[in-house]
């Protein structure tokens, strides 16, 4: 049976790295306008260009597709981060911030980690529970 709906919209042959990076770095200026530049004094050293490789392609090649709005892709990279574990607090903790900032709600946000309790169980649904109540305490 053929399907009907319409294919999922694919500009990533369109996108240069140049232009990738450009569309990372307009989406970093409302979630998060500091991480290129964390990124690169944290691990620059190790991994030269660090910062901008993850924003070119993770944020100007990802996050900024078509197909999918933007809160709907941060709850789901909760959703990831969560089931994937307690080794994963601090982007767990940025990407609950993105996912805020992208209009999500603390009621969206804990729900979507309860679900993940099925996946990655419950220590894992805990360490999430604990990394929301930290930035939403933050956030207010």
């Amino acid at each position: 049976m053929p399907n009907d709906a319409p294919p999922a919209t694919r500009r990533t042959d369109e996108v240069t790295p140049a232009s990738a990076l450009e569309r990372g770095r307009a989406l970093l200026a409302e979630l998060n306008p500091e991480m290129e530049a964390i990124l690169e004094e944290r691990y620059g050293d190790l991994v030269p260009s660090f910062g901008e490789t993850l924003v070119e392609f993770a944020y100007g090649r990802l996050y900024a597709r078509d197909g999918l709005d933007l809160r709907t892709r941060q709850i789901a990279t909760v959703a990831a981060l969560t089931a994937m574990g307690g080794q994963t607090g601090p982007q767990l903790k940025a990407n609950i911030e993105h996912a805020l900032k992208a209009g999500a709600t603390h009621t969206e946000i804990a729900e979507v980690i309860l679900q993940m309790s099925v996946y990655g169980g419950m220590p894992a649904t805990i360490n999430a529970l604990n990394s929301a109540r930290e930035v939403f305490a933050d956030n207010r």
